[in-house]
């Protein structure tokens, strides 16, 4: 029995903290969580992001975390084992860039605000010329959207976990308020026109 994704992560300094803390017990038990292939409920879930956090550790062993965003989607499963991103320009620090050459370990933060999930993902990222790939820079390509794709990153999976929605606070984009609030904005048009026929009735009655 085996829990892929927590398996690369206890180590023994977090064997120490958590039995220090009384939940040594807790993952100590017969788990069978294997990931090391998506599912068509990540492959779903990964579709309708249009963000993420990814980390990675520089050579001085500093870890660095960066969002990365852009349409819904542009995060694409490629196959059931890799992951792939147009890295979009930013302000040209290239410190993932950085980071990856050197360690390509990389960890993923991926959030649903709206329904409280979270899915996180541990995997081994490589950095492709999209100019010379024309077949990976067709997969990773984002139509409309004004970001300049630099370079290619695909990502190989090594392991992958769901959190519990605990402590993570609701939070919605401008078009989910915009779509929520529809039918209301509509009611309350509705309502006022009825009210202004009212009232042009009463006056043309007088």
């Amino acid at each position: 029995m085996s829990y892929d994704y927590l398996d690369r992560l206890i180590t023994p300094s977090v064997e120490a903290a958590q039995a220090a803390h009384g939940a040594d017990a807790l993952w100590k038990r017969n788990f069978d969580r294997p990931s090391a292939r998506f599912t068509d409920a990540e492959v779903a879930f990964i579709a309708g992001r249009n963000s993420f956090y990814m980390a990675s550790v520089s050579e001085n062993g500093w870890p660095y975390v960066q969002h990365r965003g852009g349409p819904a989607g542009f995060l694409k499963v490629l196959d059931d084992t890799h992951l792939g991103f147009a890295d979009f320009r930013g302000n040209r620090q290239y410190i993932s860039l950085g980071n990856v050459s050197a360690d390509d370990r990389v960890s993923l933060f991926l959030m649903d605000y709206p329904h409280q999930a979270r899915l996180k993902v541990l995997a081994h990222a490589t950095v492709h010329d999209l100019a010379t790939d024309v077949e990976l820079a067709g997969k990773l390509a984002t139509p409309g959207y004004r970001g300049v794709a630099e370079r290619g990153i695909v990502l190989r999976l090594e392991a992958f976990d769901w959190n519990c929605p605990q402590h993570i606070t609701p939070r919605f984009t401008a078009a989910e308020v915009e779509r929520a609030t529809a039918p209301l904005r509509h009611r309350i048009e509705a309502l006022e026109a009825e009210l202004a026929a009212l009232k042009a009735k009463g006056s043309s009655s007088l």
